[in-house]
This record gives structure tokens, sequence and C-alpha cells, in this order.
């Protein structure tokens, strides 16, 4: 009988083990999963989090399955998306804990369709440390693993310098300070009167929900949405670097023919080559997103365009992104300007505007957020899904050709990984009833004179406040790690970090230690390693580099096993 250790055991592991099971090997195997929360969902996706929390993916749009599209080296087994299991409206944004269901449902699923040779046992602990082939946990059991995978998922990360001086200064001065971590594990208890959130994406969202509705407060449509405060809610100042929420989710489908993708970011053709992002890399890239959205605007409104798709299309293959010619053939052929493609005025939509005061501000934002609202709810802008296809074509390769460049994972996440429309309507809403005050583009924040100050170059507006929350999810790195399972290989040399503070694992992901040694027998998956991190569960029919991933990893770990 040989012995596989997973700790973590959310959905990556039981996408991990479902792709074990489907290369059907011979070998006895008995697996242990380790978690202190629920299998199947794990900590992120757990049941146990507020029912107003929602995912920002459409129910249709979510699957743990493998199917036609798959080109992994493992059979395909498929199943029901999340709308399909569930029984929901198809493009209906479901609560996180009708995903927790579905995750819980799926490793149960996988577990009892295991063949008779592989055994699987759920450990609701906590992995302490690793030492040699054992793992320790906090129940008291420690357990042999011939193979280890580490699929931690997010991570906490001790307080960076300025986390840690500003939750000084909380203290010191009876104020409230909520560095960056999961939304739900937030402690908002103490969190009244004047509030400032930085950031600006899903956390800020999740987190004005909380200190809202959840608390009491009503959602009321009489012509555009009202909110009726409970009076226990405090006033939310939000600003961000780029001062605006993230965009929303397109509500509709394509009116045209599906693009055939990639076209001109093609991982197989950059791959081995010495690149330089902004030089190389992101002009193809701009232009396989580009092509996505014409590809929409022309098949899907002629009327909106001067000539036929084929002629522009030739134009557009032989034209570099960032040429003269290239912006001269989109005005001939587009007459609209709010229908062709500026990613620099998407990326900073603020930039170069100020207002002469707050209240100016709050009205210019409020239409802003209406208008993307209008704009992701109206097919006739069908052009941005085409752009978002071509996006999630765009953001599988990248790891092939090189590591996600910073910038590029936020703008990626900026432009696709939006809320539900209605949470910006519920925005709106908070905004005109005064709740939810913005801020601007580029807001700084300071720790003087017992409070919390923020402002922005956008408007001469300064705001004291008793409240700081950072609405991020904490930078992961390796030397500031809060895991005790990386914190004990760590120490002892077996782990060690790329100058962003990433995991170091090889291209199969086995860990790569301090002297450059490869791992063996222990193997790491995740956002906090090198081998870059996919959704656990994704889109149906994309052929989902996570799905490939498992697929990949599955196959390594037999080997190791000896089957």
């Amino acid at each position: 009988m040989r012995t596989l250790v997973v700790i973590g055991g959310g959905p990556r592991a039981a996408g991990l083990l479902e792709r074990i099971a489907a290369q059907s090997p011979s070998l006895e195997l008995a697996v242990h999963v380790v978690d202190p929360y629920p299998p199947g969902a794990g900590r992120v996706w757990r049941h146990a989090q507020s029912p107003l929390l929602r995912m920002n993916s459409m129910a249709e749009d979510v699957t743990v399955f493998t199917d036609s599209s798959f080109d992994g080296a493992g059979p395909v087994r498929p199943g029901p998306t999340l709308a399909e299991w569930g029984d929901v409206e198809p493009t209906s944004f479901p609560s996180r804990q009708v995903q927790s269901k579905y995750l819980a449902w799926f490793f149960d699923h996988v577990r009892e369709s295991l063949p008779p040779n592989i055994s699987v046992t759920v450990h609701q602990a906590r992995a302490l440390k690793v030492v040699g082939n054992w793992v320790w946990l906090d129940s008291g059991e420690s357990l042999r693993a011939e193979v280890l995978v580490l699929a931690l998922g997010h991570l906490d990360a001790e307080p960076e310098p300025e986390h840690r001086k500003l939750a000084d200064h909380a203290s010191e001065h009876g104020l409230v300070y909520v560095p960056p971590l999961y939304s739900a594990d937030a402690d908002l208890s103490e969190v009244t009167g004047d509030v400032v959130l930085r950031g600006f994406g899903l956390a800020f969202i999740d987190l004005m929900v909380l200190l809202t509705e959840g608390r009491g407060g009503r959602f009321v449509r009489s012509g555009q949405l009202e909110y009726l405060p409970s009076g226990a809610e405090p006033t939310i100042y939000v600003g961000s670097r780029r001062g605006v929420p993230y965009h929303s989710k397109t509500g509709y489908r394509l009116q045209g023919t599906r693009p055939a993708l990639p076209n001109f970011f093609v991982a197989d053709a950059l791959r081995g080559r010495e690149l330089d992002f902004r030089g190389d890399v992101w002009p193809l890239m701009a232009k396989e997103i580009a092509w996505g959205h014409y590809h929409e605007l022309f098949t899907g409104h002629p009327g909106l365009v001067r000539m036929p798709f084929t002629e522009f299309a030739v134009s557009f293959a032989a034209l570099p992104w960032y040429s003269a010619e290239m912006r001269e053939l989109e005005e001939l052929a587009v007459p609209d300007p709010a229908d062709r493609v500026d990613f620099e005025r998407l990326d900073r939509p603020l930039a170069g505007l100020t207002f002469a005061s707050g209240e100016e501000f709050q009205e210019y934002l409020r239409a802003y957020v209406e208008a993307d609202v209008a704009r992701r709810s109206d097919p006739r802008h069908s052009a941005d899904l085409g752009a978002f296809l071509a996006l999630l074509s765009v953001y599988g390769q990248m790891s092939q050709v090189m590591p996600y460049d910073s910038w590029w994972h936020g703008y990626f996440s900026y432009l696709a990984s939006g809320p539900p429309p209605d949470r910006l309507e519920e925005l709106l809403a908070l905004s005109r009833a005064g709740i939810v005050r913005f801020v601007g583009a580029d807001m700084w924040v300071e720790a003087v004179d017992g409070a919390f100050v923020a402002g922005s170059p956008t408007t001469p507006e300064v705001v004291r406040a008793n409240g700081l929350i950072e609405a991020r999810l904490p930078t992961h790195s390796l030397s500031r790690t809060a895991d005790p399972v990386l914190r004990s290989l760590r120490a002892v040399g077996d782990v060690s970090e790329d100058d962003a503070g990433l995991v170091r694992v090889t291209a199969e992901g086995r860990l790569i230690n301090e002297r450059g040694e490869v791992d063996p027998v222990r193997f790491a998956v995740g956002p906090y390693t090198t081998g870059k991190a996919y959704a656990a569960f994704a889109r149906p029919n994309t052929n989902a580099p996570a799905f490939r991933q498992n697929d990949r990893l599955a196959l390594e770990i037999l080997r190791t096993l000896g089957d």
C-alpha cells in the first residue's frame, strides 16, 4: 500500500483526486487529505459564512468536471455544472453557500466513485509541520507520506511593516484597523463611525455587503434601487489606485459567431524565447483581446461598422496593435469611439480628471458606474463579451510563456472578474443614501493625529476616519508566510522563494529547495507557488488550465509512486 498525503482539502485537492482516479492506477493507494475545513469546499468556500456573500460567476459558467474540450492525458469524465446540479437559473450568481454544497458534493462523488484499490481518509485537522516523510497534525496524529502534495490555497501572511505601523496606531488611539485578509474572516464588529476602505475590487464588494445589508439594512426597488439603512452602518469611504470599482460582469450572450481562439497570442510560438512583457508580450495579448472584441462587433452587429468583417480582419491581422495604421483602421471601420478598444483608458479611467468638490466627484462616479452597468447589461455592447472570451484565452496561456506580470494580473481581474451587475446597483443605492462615498484615484492614507486620514488628487476633499480596512487579500511571500507547514520546510531549507516571494516549483510542481535541488517526492500547487494558479473550477468548454494542471500533476504523482 502506497501513501499520498494532500495538505489542503479544498476544490484543488478534490480536482486532483478526481484526476488521479481518472488515470485508473493499478497500485494500492491510500490517500490522506488534511484540512480543518470541510473537504471539497475548504476554507474559502466553506458553508459557514454569510449567506449574503455571492459568487462573481454565473451558475452556468461554473463546473468542476472535464468535458469534450479537455485535451489532457487523462480521460474526460463529464458531470453537471453548478446550474445543472443545483437546478438554479443558469444566468444567476449563486451564493457562496450554494457553491460550497456543490464542491462538497463533488468531493463525495469523487470518493464514492473511486476503484477499490484507492482509499481516501479525511483528517479534519491542521497540519503543523513536515519533518522528513512525516506530517504532524494538531490532532496529535502523524502521517507518513511517500508522496506529499501541498494544496494550500490562499494563505495568510505576517503583516508587512506598513500594516504593523497602522495596527499600532489603531491600538494606541482606540481606532479600528483590519489588515488584508479573506473578507469572510474579517472581524467587523468594532467598525463604526467613519471608515476608509482601501481597495475597490471584489473584497470591497464583500465588505460593503457585510457592513450594510449584513447589519440589517434593506434594498428596495421603486423605480431605481434604494437603500433603507438600519442605523448600524458606518459611513464607508472607498478609494484605490484606479479609484473606480471593477467592471460589472456581462449579462448577455454572444450575438455573433464565437471567435476561434487563439490567433495572435499563441503560447507555442513564444515559449522558450527571451521576452520582455511590455515590449514583446503585451502587444500580442492586447491584439488578441481586441480581436475577440471586434470579431463579436462585426459578426453580431454589422450595422455598427462600415466594412465587411473579412476586409477588416485581413487588415487587422497585418498590423501591430500599437501602430498608427491600426488606429486609422479602427476609425475607418468603427464610427462610434465607444465601440473601439482603448486599453489604456480602460485601465485608468480617472487619469487627468480633477473635480472642484467631493460632491461633484460623487455625481460623476455614480454616472460612470451607471453607464458600466447599462453597457454590461445591453446586448448592443456584446463586443465586451467577445473581449472577455479572448481575455480568458490569453490568461490561460500566459503561464506557458512567462511569469505573470503583476500589472497584468490586476488588469485581468479588473476587466474580467468583477461583481454581478446588481452589486454595482447596490453600490449606487448606498452612494445615493450617503452610506458610501468615493475618495478618488491614487488614494493616499496616513495615520496622523489619532485618526486615519485619506485623500486623493481627484478632489480636494480629505477624510478623517476612526477606522481603516484593507479591502484585499494579503500578498503572500514565503519569507512572511503564516502557514506552519511552509515555515517548517523553510526552516530546514527544503523550500525556496523567487524574487516575488513565491514558492519555487518545477513545471511538474515539485518543490525546489534552497540549494536548487528538486524534491523527489514533495509537490506544491496553488497561488503561492511559481507554478501559477488557476481557479480550481472553471467555465465549461474552455479546456480549463486548472484541469490540465491537475491532470499533469496526477500523472507525475503516480509515476513517482511507481504505478
